[in-house]
């Protein structure tokens, strides 16, 4: 039976310390707005989220492409036509885990404009970590700005170019990309937190993985220390608080890309028209 639209929210809210039987995520994680590709995890289709007014087949998202198999790739060329990858990872995480060659797919990585913060957990201790959320992910946004701009640039020149962005877990860096396209497709505050949070049954199969990647990337002495739980959840008021926070710094998404990135009003507007329309 398909996972209704509700069902689906329901269980992306599902908390951290709750793992996720194969059979509740399973049929999940193989049908929309998911695209099973052999050997990814977390991987979808912006345009087919839940009310997400971006059209379907040209923007997806992922965890890592570094256990990609025969299989997987013909999926990704084949089914979906993606003409190119944006990698956000770092180098010491592109040097772990490479991206694997792919026919006809351009790989992108661009250097960010310094190496991510190790986030602080004692600001991700109070209520359900909204503090720690706004820093990090305004970190993101800055840090990662040239990638965004390469983005934006693609979707301004290349409507016709499907395209997946991509970082280790696909939730966070990956999450802020996500939010950055729905909001200039014009998406609803709450579309793009679901899609956010989708990112709780994505990353289900790799779990364990992905907690150690965590505990590795705040220097955790384990699950209990104070503001772990908080910064491995993914709570919609903390998604809320970053963009509260992005609102009040750049004036928004639509601030950010103008006045930061440098994209003109003409630009802006051809970019939402190519993620909406063909």
């Amino acid at each position: 039976m398909a996972t209704t639209q509700a069902d689906l929210i329901k269980l992306a809210g599902t908390d951290v310390n709750t793992a996720l039987a194969p059979e509740q995520y399973g049929p999940v994680i193989t049908s929309a707005p998911f695209v099973f590709v052999d050997g990814t995890f977390n991987t979808r289709d912006l345009g087919l989220v839940p009310n997400s007014p971006l059209r379907a087949n040209y923007a997806f998202r992922s965890g890592t492409l570094g256990g990609l198999t025969d299989n997987g790739k013909a999926v990704l060329t084949g089914k979906l036509g993606v003409k190119r990858v944006f990698d956000l990872r770092s180098p010491e995480e592109r040097t772990s885990m490479p991206d694997p060659h792919i026919d006809g797919v351009e790989n992108t990585w661009i250097q960010s404009s310094r190496p991510d913060s190790k986030p602080d957990l004692n600001r991700f201790v109070a209520g359900e970590g909204e503090a720690g959320y706004e820093d990090m992910y305004l970190e993101v946004i800055e840090v990662y700005a040239e990638s965004w701009k390469a983005i934006l640039e693609h979707v301004r020149d290349r409507p016709q170019d499907p395209f997946l962005v991509h970082c280790t877990a696909g939730r966070d860096r990956t999450g802020v990309f996500g939010g950055l396209l729905l909001a200039l497709a014009g998406a609803s505050e709450d579309a793009i937190a679901t899609d956010w949070q989708l990112s709780r049954i994505g990353t289900e199969p790799v779990r364990a993985m992905l907690l150690e990647f965590a505990r590795k990337g705040t220097d955790a002495y384990g699950d209990n220390q104070p503001g772990f739980y908080n910064l491995v959840n993914l709570k919609k008021s903390c998604w809320g608080a970053f963009v509260k926070a992005l609102e009040k710094q750049y004036g928004g998404f639509e601030g950010f890309v103008t006045g930061e990135l440098g994209f003109s009003q003409d630009d802006l507007a051809k970019i939402k028209r190519n993620l909406t329309s063909a």
